[in-house]
């Protein structure tokens, strides 16, 4: 059954953004910022933090690109939480974390979240919102000053408040989501920088890395990017950091490398040959060694460089990224097994990963697809959620928040 040319089911993904938009109005903080969301969708206690606030104008961007009245009063509040509570004026750059009277908490500058600073305001941009072009400009020059090395074709990864020491960590983690803002900041701006840079993190990322090591991506790195593969073994099942290679991480550099693919050719380049088989090559290792692998249905967190599964719980943004992934391919090859495996995957998440009582989906399911809350706790955000109903009624680029814009919504 052909999924994705089927109008029911698109139908279907259109409601399940409402579901999820839905579901993430209440993390608004009347003090600025977006909180995390527990379980039944109410706010969290604890520090503001970056990369939730990004994330949450980022989607709300996405709802009011799509038309959802009600959307661009949440946009603005994001929009204006980076312009100020987690602006660092005199340092330059963006706190991680502040407390809700917006002391700073956590000073860092990390790559992570300043690039999902990049996306937030790149598709506030997009929706026009007041401010958020002017904040573009500003996130994009803080990326140009601090955390680009040219000569690595990559970004660093952490500083800290004065920018003056850098972490000797390397990561993947942060370069996949800079490629990411880095493709909706060229499809906004119009500047070529942003694209070309993309390609190259691409380039040695996927191309290199990941091709390079049967694809089993290494992710962790230091200050020359030689590959630590023994990184936090003795914390296997960190959120942001795991041990070993992360499945969910290559169905998203495949997407990602489809975008970017067709982003050039939309600019009338000729895209190199790799770029489709390396995405292929990460999707059919991600299926491969990830799904269905233990005896119940889902997708493994993490396996060792021999392939074998190493933490086994089922993360809701693995299922997203999958589906998103297999949509893309199918766009870009038009094989019917992309179609088939979307499918697939959309029915685990339909009987496993949407809760259909408290809203949102359940963010990690054990081994024997129960709720489990041993990484993620809580509904934090709906980013991944809400992107896997987009990318199939979409266009490979522009991305999602300029196709939008540009009135490309199937």
């Amino acid at each position: 059954m052909a999924w994705l040319s089927t109008p029911a089911h698109l139908r279907w993904l259109e409601a399940e953004s409402d579901r999820l938009w839905e579901f993430g109005r209440a993390s608004r903080l009347p003090g600025g910022g977006f909180a995390r969301l527990s379980e039944t969708g109410q706010p969290e206690d604890g520090p503001v933090e970056l990369w939730i606030t990004c994330r949450m104008t980022h989607v709300y961007a996405l709802a009011h690109l799509a038309g959802r009245p009600g959307s661009a009063a949440l946009v603005d509040h994001g929009v204006a939480a980076l312009a100020g509570l987690f602006r660092d004026a005199e340092h330059g750059g963006w706190y991680a974390e502040v407390e809700r009277d917006g002391t700073p908490r956590d000073t860092d500058k990390a790559a992570y979240p300043h690039a999902f600073v990049v996306l937030a305001s790149s598709s506030a941009a997009a929706a026009g919102r007041p401010g958020a072009r002017e904040l573009l400009d500003a996130a994009l020059a803080v990326q140009e000053l601090r955390f680009w090395d040219d000569d690595a074709g990559m970004v660093v990864e952490q500083w800290d408040r004065t920018f003056t020491t850098l972490d000797p960590y390397r990561g993947v983690n942060a370069n996949m989501h800079t490629v990411e803002a880095y493709l909706a900041a060229a499809d906004v701006t119009g500047d070529r920088r942003w694209l070309d840079r993309a390609v190259r993190i691409l380039t040695r990322v996927v191309h290199g890395f990941a091709a390079g090591n049967s694809w089993r991506l290494p992710e962790h790195f230091d200050a020359t990017w030689t590959a630590d593969l023994e990184y936090n073994a003795d914390v296997p099942a960190h959120p942001f950091r795991p041990y070993g290679a992360t499945i969910g991480h290559w169905f998203e550099w495949a997407r990602l490398t489809l975008h970017a693919r067709a982003a050039l050719a939309a600019r009338g380049d000729e895209p190199p040959a790799w770029m489709l088989d390396d995405a292929v090559g990460l999707f059919d290792a991600g299926v491969r060694e990830g799904w269905d692998v233990d005896g119940a249905p889902g997708f493994v967190y993490t396996v060792d460089w021999q392939g074998r599964p190493v933490v086994r719980e089922r993360m809701h943004w693995v299922a997203a990224e999958a589906v998103a992934a297999a949509a893309t391919l199918h766009a870009a090859t038009g094989e019917a097994r992309f179609d088939d495996l979307y499918t697939d995957w959309w029915e685990y998440v339909g009987e496993h990963l949407l809760d259909r009582d408290g809203g949102s989906w359940w963010h990690e399911l054990g081994t024997d697809n129960t709720v489990s809350r041993t990484v993620w706790a809580g509904k934090a955000d709906l980013y991944h959620a809400v992107q896997a109903t987009l990318v199939p009624r979409l266009p490979l680029t522009p991305v999602i928040a300029p196709a939008l814009a540009a009135g490309l919504l199937g």
